[in-house]
């Protein structure tokens, strides 16, 4: 196709399996898209008969398109989406059918409740649960090789109405935030903005191998990370991969995966080789929060298909091999008015600078008072092999603004005083009126968890394989919660005769020199940073074991339930689910490398031992030199050591199946089983590097890594 054709096509095409804003707006009556986007902006409640009137213009559209079943899409707590497929069609009474869809069955499905986590808010026999239609996210056609199904994004709650998904608190979390920056925003002046809402744009990383390599790998099926593999002889060291030439395949591979993300109007922006090898990038336009994190699940599940029709797999894990670089989902976070404001982006006038240095400030203070808690929201048993190394964020949460902007802050909590700055600068602003800011007040930090950008926070943290909603949710929360209190602040204060410039100079003097502790411009991975910040009070968790713990802790709960984004049940239910996960983690990966180990790693080695011994037997009987010794001898070694170990971990995994309560069966497992999983990975990685290739039961990493 030429370039022209190629763009007309976009062109034509973009959005055209997306029921979003262009087809209400054609669809539906006039007076009915109006009353839905009211009903999307959170003004009034979903009448019977507005969901009829979409409902049967939704159907007509998906039907015209070649769709005969619907499905309502939802996120449970499993880490995955869920989906149970309907027909549209309805026999008639003349042996025909209709093609049907209602707006009750648009509004809710229900689904067996049981079978998903629910941390104990659903008992085994308690069944019913209830899918409900999510307005503010637009529904898609998905495309498989037989034909077209209709996605309705939907959230996904008990019988007693509690949240058994990750959709729900988010949804909670934009009305709270969204209502206490209205409040902030309209005490600084601004009187043209109606609604504030986050935006979010995912930078999803991942990884490609051969299909039929994957295939031959246990590990990498079953647990999405290689269990065991020596690394290749050449690696990312040469920083060759990076940002480098596409082959035609992977060319065809990412025009093939922009097409089907086009098509379905998620806005697919920037696509490129990561620093290790095999590894990619794919990031998509900022769009509002909750709309983000479906279409990042999109992309996930897009990149997984679009893989397979070109003989590859997709490795969404954080660290599918060890020794290069994990993968990680940055999460870029601003907030915006609906008149079209972003209101962390430096301004063109001192009162729009004003604006901008109370949300920035907000930021650092709900990050100091929440790091442990937004470090628990984004833990895995994955995201623990990632964190801290190869260019991935360390486990203590900080963030990085730069010297200017750090400069400016401790500048306005001075007003005049030039004395008051720590670093003996200081500007004079007068009556509070900031110069212009650049754009770009500083560089970017790749060693920082959460990095102020220009005109946004990169989150650096969470994992590359799981849903963003929670990590999106607790942030939402913990700021709205900062909001309230600016609000209360900036009221009290005006209120007491102080000018709108004192104000809030005398707000952002409490909460800079309360907070700065947070930010940290240097090296995050300096042994010197981790000292310093064990000094100035910030917490590190180590791993996902130690994080859970923010999720019970009595101010966390405080805030989540506060903020009404969950109820402390939820948050109860949360917690078991996410300890219950991380042991299931380990003992699957244990499981996964036991059987590699005995039913294959071990007699390959074996096999080659009685190879090699036959030979040297051979050599003796000849009275000749025997070459075969050592390596027998090294053979011998290894192959005792693996199977030491193989009843070592199976000792460890006997013990966590004993422990019944979920926080302790994941302390055990990480103490046990994780160790064990070390050694007896050693061992078998040494027998790697005695037997030969092409004896070897498992494709190494030298293919997995190089082979595309």
């Amino acid at each position: 196709m030429d370039k022209q054709n190629l763009r007309k096509s976009v062109l034509e095409t973009y959005g055209m399996h997306r029921f979003g804003e262009r087809y209400l707006r054609e669809l539906l009556p006039k007076s009915v898209y109006e009353e839905l986007k009211k009903v999307q902006e959170g003004q009034n409640e979903l009448s019977v008969e507005t969901a009829e009137a979409v409902a049967r213009a939704m159907k007509d559209w998906a039907v015209e398109q070649g769709a005969t079943h619907y499905t309502h899409w939802f996120q449970p707590m499993t880490g995955k989406t869920a989906e149970k497929h309907e027909a549209f069609i309805r026999p008639d009474r003349d042996g025909g059918i209709l093609m049907e869809f209602s707006g009750k069955e648009l509004i809710q499905g229900e689904s067996d409740a049981s079978s998903f986590p629910s941390g104990g808010l659903r008992a085994t026999f308690e069944a019913r649960g209830y899918t409900a239609w999510d307005t503010s996210s637009p529904a898609f056609l998905n495309e498989d090789p037989e034909g077209l199904t209709l996605y309705i994004p939907t959230a996904f709650v008990s019988y007693n109405g509690e949240a058994l998904d990750k959709k729900v608190p988010l949804l909670r979390s934009l009305n709270k935030l969204g209502q206490e920056t209205l409040k902030v925003l309209k005490l600084l002046g601004n009187t043209g903005s109606d609604r504030v809402f986050p935006t979010v744009g995912a930078e999803q990383e991942y990884f490609l191998v051969e299909r039929e390599l994957y295939m031959n790998r246990p590990d990498l099926r079953f647990c999405g990370r290689t269990l065991i593999g020596n690394p290749a002889p050449k690696s990312q060291e040469m920083d060759d991969h990076y940002y480098g030439h596409l082959s035609d395949r992977l060319s065809r591979f990412m025009r093939e995966l922009n097409n089907e993300l086009w098509r379905l109007g998620v806005s697919a922006k920037t696509q490129h080789k990561e620093v290790a090898p095999n590894q990619f990038e794919i990031a998509t336009v900022h769009s509002a929060a909750n709309v983000a994190a479906d279409e990042n699940q999109i992309v996930m599940e897009t990149i997984t298909k679009v893989a397979q029709r070109h003989g590859l797999a997709a490795l969404l894990h954080e660290k599918p091999f060890a020794g290069v670089n994990g993968s990680g989902k940055h999460i870029n976070w601003s907030l915006a008015s609906n008149d079209g404001l972003n209101l962390l982006e430096p301004g063109n006038h001192p009162e729009d600078n004003l604006v901008f240095l109370v949300f920035l400030c907000a930021m650092l203070e709900t990050v100091d008072k929440y790091g442990p808690l937004l470090r628990a929201s984004i833990a895995s048993a994955g995201n623990d092999l990632r964190l801290g190394a190869h260019e991935a964020p360390p486990n203590i949460v900080s963030i990085y603004l730069g010297e200017s902007l750090t400069e400016i802050l401790d500048a306005a909590s001075c007003g005049n005083n030039s004395s008051c700055s720590d670093n003996g600068t200081a500007m004079h602003l007068g009556s509070f009126t900031l110069p212009n800011l650049p754009k770009d007040l500083s560089d970017r930090n790749r060693t920082s968890p959460f990095a102020f950008t220009g005109n946004k926070f990169e989150y650096r943290m969470p994992p590359s394989g799981e849903s963003i909603s929670t990590a999106v949710a607790v942030l939402n929360a913990a700021y709205a919660e900062t909001m309230s209190l600016y609000a209360v602040k900036l009221k009290t204060h005006m209120d007491s005769g102080n000018s709108k410039e004192e104000a809030v100079r005398q707000v952002l003097a409490d909460s800079w020199l309360k907070h700065k502790r947070i930010v940290f411009n240097g090296n995050a991975y300096s042994e010197s940073w981790h000292k310093e910040a064990l000094a100035r009070g910030l917490l590190e968790a180590k791993d996902s074991v130690e994080a859970f713990s923010a999720w019970l802790d009595p101010e966390n709960v405080r805030m989540l339930t506060e903020t009404g984004v969950m109820s402390r049940q939820e948050i109860e239910a949360l917690s078991h689910i996410e300890y219950e996960r991380y042991a299931k983690r380990l003992l699957v990966d244990a499981s996964t490398l036991l059987h590699m180990a005995e039913r294959s790693a071990i007699p390959a080695a074996q096999n080659y031992f009685a190879s090699l011994a036959g030979a040297s037997e051979k050599a003796e009987a000849l009275a000749l030199e025997n070459p075969f010794m050592p390596k027998l001898k090294e053979l011998l070694k290894y192959i005792t050591e693996s199977e030491k170990h193989i009843q070592g971990l199976k000792a460890a995994m006997k013990e966590c199946n004993k422990i019944e309560n979920h926080t302790y069966r994941a302390l055990l497992c990480r103490n046990s089983i994780l160790p064990e999983i070390g050694k007896l990975r050693l061992a078998i990685d040494s027998l790697e590097n005695l037997v030969p290739k092409n004896d070897w039961p498992f494709p190494a990493y030298e293919r997995l890594l190089f082979d595309i």
